[in-house]
């Protein structure tokens, strides 16, 4: 290890990162291994991405997960604290969109029609988005806190989304579910900074995912306002997630930071 790496802001540090096969949760992880952070575990339900990323990271240990799937993100955050003895930060990246949603909305543009989402929005599609979104983060902050109470240290961080405040139309279900993650972020960092544990939320606008390039081309050129920054990179993204779980982040709990590009401000 390098002298520049073992003084980064996250040397010695144990960090579990999910979505990591991809987009900001590959990002993330790639920032703590660069910085210092002695184990990074990368979870993500492809587990054949996540293997490839791990396997670029010195530190890095690939874990194929569902976090809808509550007994699987227990025994993932349990591995954890057996084989390292804890758990430092947390960052929690994984989520869904909802494909048939962007194109009934990139079609009405095209169409130069309102979209009509909602009418077609069925059960399965609104409980697939609620399942990974709300329930998934559920899931990762309890085992987060299950592991990290008996320490009295830590630091988690959630991505959020921009969505929250600005609610496009024709995505309620995803609105919904992201709005729930930021509400329930808050008012668990409210809870658990007596233990030490800080849980803070990145809320990022239109970023250069793998999610992003699935979105239908009319819908992303509508999106690309010229009179503000372009699309945010992952490690964009990423960076500011690394402040949030940093030290030089010690006083804020429960925020979420904004990061759309100046886009709209709250």
């Amino acid at each position: 290890m390098s002298e520049g790496v073992q003084q980064g802001r996250f040397a010695g540090k144990v960090a579990f990162v999910t979505g990591a096969g991809s987009g900001m949760g590959a990002a993330v992880a790639r920032q703590l291994a660069a910085e210092g952070a002695r184990s990074v575990v990368l979870a993500d339900l492809n587990g054949e991405a996540v293997k490839a990323v791990a396997a670029e990271l010195p530190a890095g240990r690939a874990v194929a997960l569902d976090v809808a799937d509550a007994d699987a993100v227990d025994a993932a955050i349990a591995e954890v604290l057996r084989e390292e003895g804890g758990l430092d930060v947390l960052v929690h990246a994984a989520g869904v969109d909802d494909p048939k949603a962007k194109q009934l909305i990139a079609d009405a543009l095209v169409g130069g029609r309102l979209p009509e989402v909602t009418d077609h929005l069925d059960d399965a599609d609104w409980r697939r988005v609620m399942r990974v979104n709300l329930d998934g983060t559920f899931h990762v902050l309890r085992a987060g806190v299950r592991t990290m109470r008996p320490a009295e240290a830590g630091a988690i961080v959630v991505i959020g989304s921009s969505s929250v405040f600005d609610s496009p139309v024709g995505y309620p279900h995803y609105a919904a579910s992201k709005a729930g993650v930021h509400a329930m972020s808050q008012a668990v960092a409210k809870e658990v900074i007596s233990s030490g544990i800080r849980v803070n939320v990145v809320a990022p606008g239109p970023t250069d995912t793998g999610m992003a390039a699935r979105t239908p081309q009319a819908l992303r050129s509508d999106l690309a306002d010229p009179r503000v920054r372009p699309y945010a990179t992952p490690e964009e993204i990423a960076d500011i997630a690394l402040f949030l779980a940093s030290d030089a982040a010690a006083n804020l709990v429960g925020a979420v930071l904004l990061a759309n590009g100046g886009r709209f401000t709250v």
